[in-house]
């Protein structure tokens, strides 16, 4: 076993959803950097021991890494280059300069030598027009990784509630890791989870009940007694050690959660909200009103200030007409409860929709961290 946990380094980090599945994988991050001050807001606050950068990956040198980690080599190096160039969703624009960051991941793992790396991205990255990138940029590194990939999961099938496919590419050093099982890398078979297990025991948007703590809102869960489900139960009690703010751990201990804010609706659309059975689509917002017994679709981002901040859809919650609140959303993604996002809806909603499944998360980064360990299991 390892003396100390591995170390990983977060690239485009965002609001730390990879890294938070590196954590509870057992790893422990050296750094972590992100150029969106606002994606990246609660990332310290969420992880209190990480050295955290507010900085563009595509500037970062070797005399930058040198100062800020020294001469240690990670174990792993993760990220997800922004996608919005790549997503089907939207302009799709192949001359968008933030495709190049995709080049920039691997320019980094040629930088820090890793002993193993995992990227995702969107599906559109492998369409005919996108593709060539992220094959030219895998070029950097494969004389000195043995590349899986690119393959396509969903953390669905890793054990979250919401469907979200993303593209992964793994590299590994095979002098350092064992080699891994494609098949599990590739086809997870975790038990889905429903959108009951996940979010029935949450409380409806607050009204007056709600109190400031470090300007975050803060409302009880007034469960009624109800059994928590196994996911639930594992995000509403799970406190790993060196991860969370001490306010929002100790509030959770009483039983209060953040992000239950409420979204303002008309009348209106109450009603058409009311009108839509579950499993449906809203015929005018085009909005999917969520089952209890289903799943949740891929909860989405929209766009940053750049690009005129146009809010991303939202699901219906299953009985109440009204879209979920942030913390309902962040249970479906697999956050734990005792994570921050933003005091705000809008900034909330957009760093759960940029983010990857911390479950999805967890899963690689464990098959990882289990042949890591197999090949150093003398130190």
């Amino acid at each position: 076993m390892f003396k100390v946990k591995p170390t990983f380094v977060d690239l485009f980090c965002g609001c730390g959803g990879f890294g938070l599945g590196a954590e509870l994988a057992g790893f422990k991050s050296l750094a972590s950097v992100d150029i969106d001050k606002n994606l990246q807001h609660s990332y310290k606050l969420n992880f209190p021991e990480a050295k955290v950068i507010l900085g563009d990956v595509s500037t970062l040198d070797e005399s930058f890494w040198n100062e800020t980690i020294g001469s240690e080599r990670p174990d792993a190096v993760i990220g997800g280059p922004p996608c919005q160039g790549f997503s089907r969703i939207g302009l799709r624009q192949p001359e968008d300069p933030r495709n190049n960051l995709v080049e920039h991941f691997f320019r980094q793992i040629q930088i820090l030598k890793p002993k193993f790396f995992i990227m995702e991205n969107v599906e559109g990255i492998l369409d005919a027009r996108n593709e060539a990138v992220l094959l030219q940029a895998m070029k950097l590194v494969e004389s000195d990784y043995k590349i899986i990939g690119p393959f396509k999961i969903n953390a669905l099938n890793c054990g979250a509630a919401t469907s979200r496919k993303r593209v992964v590419v793994v590299g590994y050093d095979s002098n350092s890791v064992l080699q891994p099982s494609e098949m599990k890398l590739i086809s997870p078979s975790e038990q889905a989870v429903t959108v009951r297990d996940a979010i029935s025991d949450l409380p409806s948007p607050f009204d007056e009940s709600q109190f400031l703590v470090s300007g975050y809102e803060f409302v009880p869960l007034k469960r009624k007694n109800r059994k928590l489900s196994p996911y639930a139960n594992f995000l509403n009690s799970n406190f790993p050690d060196g991860l969370g703010a001490d306010f929002a751990l100790q509030q959770l201990k009483k039983g209060s959660v953040t992000g239950v804010m409420r979204t303002v609706h008309t009348e209106a659309v109450i009603q058409r909200f009311k009108n839509t059975p579950p499993g449906m689509v809203e015929s005018i917002s085009r909005y999917p009103r969520l089952s209890w017994d289903g799943h949740c679709p891929t909860l989405r981002a929209g766009t940053g200030s750049d690009k005129g901040s146009f809010q991303a859809m939202r699901p219906i919650h299953p009985s109440e007409p009204r879209v979920i609140t942030v913390r309902e959303a962040a249970r479906l993604q697999g956050f734990p409860d005792w994570f921050l996002f933003h005091p705000t809806i809008w900034h909330s909603f957009r760093m759960i929709g940029n983010s990857v499944s911390p479950v999805m998360a967890n899963y690689l980064m464990s098959i990882m961290k289990d042949c890591l360990l197999g090949f150093s299991k003398d130190l």
